[in-house]
């Protein structure tokens, strides 16, 4: 959903070729990234463990995996 957003606001930056649009984009995922490496990822890893970082391991972050993960 984080990248989804993103992806829309840096679309509407393209598509009406405005930089604060652009910048405000960056903001968010900036925020988003640090929410994400600050809360989320440690509240899953004490949550799920082993299972979750077996998850990071093969799971990339931000850009979706081509192929599925078994």
């Amino acid at each position: 959903m984080y990248v989804a957003v993103a992806s829309i606001i840096f679309g509407q930056a393209l598509l009406f070729g405005n930089v604060h649009v652009l910048e405000y984009g960056v903001g968010a995922w900036l925020v988003t990234h640090f929410f994400v490496l600050a809360y989320e990822e440690p509240t899953m890893r004490a949550t799920f463990g082993e299972e979750y970082r077996e998850f990071c391991a093969n799971v990339p972050r931000w850009i979706p995996r081509v192929t599925p993960w078994h």
